[in-house]
């Protein structure tokens, strides 16, 4: 059982870490690369008189992460769970947590296929819990290529059994565990050209002229992002950003929220002053928690 996980390995959640490792709290962190690795020059953040890289800046960050006994494993972040505890799945295992922070940044997540934006909503939907249940013994599809497409596919499977993997031109890249699963879905590898119907999605066009019929597609691009998981949970979100008060808190108790995530200013500054409140708000949430019920 951990004290809290953080969903998410950029500033503001290892900034996080910092203040709940040292307050005792069982602190894992998980994620896949930040986008700040790819920082090729940082010149505008307190301290660093010289320019340093995002690469550098995150290993510095994780290296004192874990010299205060922060875990930290790169796995992806499938789904996030609130039953008596959070469960977090990965696309390796499931850990439980009394808390959690999504700092996961906040990546553009759209089709990019031609007709797309006006079907959002009307055949194009993110999120199969949400969604799923209109296309009950319908054609659908999803258009991803990893681990969190089948993942999407397999909730979906509780609504109708015609569904159809689309990646667009792209390879299935997946770990062992989803290797398998896959046989479930019809699998298409060709480009989509566009998205067809009126008023209502009624077909995709492919590079090669032919057509597909279908009624929905879920959008499962790359992985599971924070909105993903506000979805879900019924977690408030305002123009793609997870909502949060004054203290990181989300209207869900038990979960906060910090970083890009959040909206706002797109800063190293900003997400480690964000992660750091959280950090201390999630602090006396899981040792009040422990007061009245866990103990």
């Amino acid at each position: 059982m951990n004290d809290v996980i953080i969903i998410g390995k950029g500033p503001a959640g290892l900034s996080a870490s910092l203040y709940t490792s040292r307050a005792g709290l069982k602190t894992l962190i998980i994620g896949q690369d930040s986008s700040l690795k790819k920082a090729h020059k940082i010149d505008n953040y307190f301290g660093f008189a010289k320019s340093i890289d995002g690469q550098s800046l995150l290993e510095q960050g994780e290296s004192q992460a874990e010299g205060l006994g922060v875990e930290i494993v790169t796995e992806e972040v499938i789904s996030l769970q609130k039953n008596e505890f959070f469960k977090v799945r990965t696309n390796n295992t499931e850990y439980i947590s009394k808390a959690i922070l999504i700092a996961s940044g906040n990546p553009p997540k759209t089709p990019g296929i031609a007709g797309s934006e006006k079907f959002e909503g009307n055949g194009i939907h993110y999120c199969a819990t949400c969604d799923g249940f209109f296309y009950k013994d319908k054609k659908i599809g999803i258009l991803g290529n990893k681990d969190y497409a089948v993942h999407e596919g397999l909730e979906l499977l509780n609504y109708t059994s015609t569904i159809t993997i689309y990646t667009n031109g792209r390879s299935l890249e997946l770990s062992d565990k989803y290797c398998e699963e896959v046989k479930n879905f019809n699998i298409n590898n060709k480009y989509i050209e566009s998205v067809e119907g009126k008023g209502f999605v009624e077909e995709l066009i492919l590079k090669d002229g032919l057509k597909e019929q279908i009624d929905g597609i879920f959008v499962a691009e790359g992985t599971a992002s924070c909105v993903d998981f506000a979805r879900k949970l019924g977690i408030l979100t305002n123009d793609n950003t997870i909502s949060i008060d004054k203290d990181q808190k989300t209207n869900i108790e038990g979960i906060y929220a910090a970083g890009d995530c959040t909206g706002g200013i797109k800063q190293i500054s900003t997400a480690v002053g964000e992660g750091a409140i959280a950090g201390k708000k999630i602090i006396e949430y899981v040792k009040n928690k422990e007061e009245i019920i866990w103990m």
